[in-house]
């Protein structure tokens, strides 16, 4: 079979099933759109996410309690002993951390 019959009976099949045909084309359309979307917010969400770091500025420490564990399992978020006043002196004393504010 050579080219020219090929495309012949390929046009063929697709005017005898048009709508097998159709269904088809919105399927793969459907499928790109799709892919094209997704890419499209999570390039959206990166750029977000990236513009919300940089504007928080590089030379910034952020301290907070974190969650204590009993027998391996979380407690949840705040749960540990929290910073004291006393924590606070000793990261305001310039001799301990010279670059707080």
């Amino acid at each position: 079979m050579n080219l020219r019959e090929n495309c012949r009976t390929a046009l063929r099949s697709l005017r005898a099933n048009k709508v097998r045909s159709g269904l088809t084309m919105l399927g793969i359309i459907i499928g790109v759109g799709a892919v094209v979307a997704l890419m499209s917010i999570g390039q959206g969400a990166q750029a977000a996410i990236v513009s919300q770091i940089q504007s928080m500025g590089t030379n910034l420490l952020f301290v907070s309690p974190g969650a204590a564990r009993v027998g391996g399992v979380s407690q949840g978020a705040g749960s540990a002993a929290s910073l004291t006043y006393e924590d606070a002196q000793a990261i305001a004393d310039k001799a301990n951390c010279p670059s707080v504010v």
